[in-house]
């Protein structure tokens, strides 16, 4: 074999190993991951605090995290699913950078609808990414809700201009109302905003109210 011939045949295998490599990386992931609640949040329908509520997601369930966008992760669970904030997550038992959330997944783009691709393929080291520094946040006023009187137990909290309509599991369960900002918080004995009570301030008791409710908004 001349000199020549090798070294076509030889570009040729150099060729076909780099597109090898590329299908590797660029395999939509199959599964998503998994992750755990590591507290109280809501579930919303969209990433970020300007979306509504669909449901509240309670200390140590397991989910399966399907996509990550900005500081907030797509999770799939038992009920209702939808956006989180990363802050309240866990993969494989270490703190969400809240920052770059889809690297402790495994995801670096894609979504629920869409392809995913994963930054750990194989052993093969990756380079690091690069540093992102977030804009802060805005801090938003809140109201809490618990199931038990003068604040105790299990707890769920709105923002202001959050609803719900029906609570679900958490219907007929609240018994405390910590509102500490102010806000303007109305609880009703029926779904749908009916038969309501206002609160602007917090109530360690909720009278005949007790275990009662099954709608909220706060305003």
């Amino acid at each position: 074999m001349n000199r020549h011939t090798r070294r076509m045949l030889l570009n040729i295998a150099t060729g076909v190993a780099v597109a090898a490599t590329a299908v590797v990386v660029f395999l939509p992931a199959a599964y998503a991951a998994p992750g755990v609640v590591t507290g109280n949040v809501n579930v919303r329908s969209g990433p970020g605090t300007s979306y509504g509520v669909v449901d509240v997601a309670t200390r140590g369930t397991q989910v399966d995290v399907q996509q990550c966008q900005g500081s907030w992760c797509y999770i799939n669970k038992s009920g209702p699913d939808g956006w989180v904030s990363a802050s309240y997550l866990s993969a494989g038992g270490r703190p969400v950078n809240p920052s770059q959330p889809g690297l402790s997944f495994g995801f670096t783009i894609g979504g629920p609808n869409g392809p995913q691709i994963s930054i750990g393929v194989g052993n093969q080291p990756q380079p690091r990414p690069p540093v992102v520094r977030p804009l802060p946040e805005p801090v938003f006023s809140e109201v809490c809700f618990y199931d038990r009187t003068r604040f105790r137990g299990t707890s769920f909290c709105l923002e202001s201009g959050d609803s719900i309509r029906n609570l679900g599991d958490w219907a007929d369960r609240i018994s405390s109302v910590e509102n500490d900002d102010g806000l303007q918080v109305q609880v009703c004995s029926e779904s749908n905003y009916r038969n309501c009570r206002t609160y602007t301030t917090s109530a360690s008791s909720l009278g005949d109210f007790d275990d009662y409710i099954v709608s909220v908004r706060v305003r």
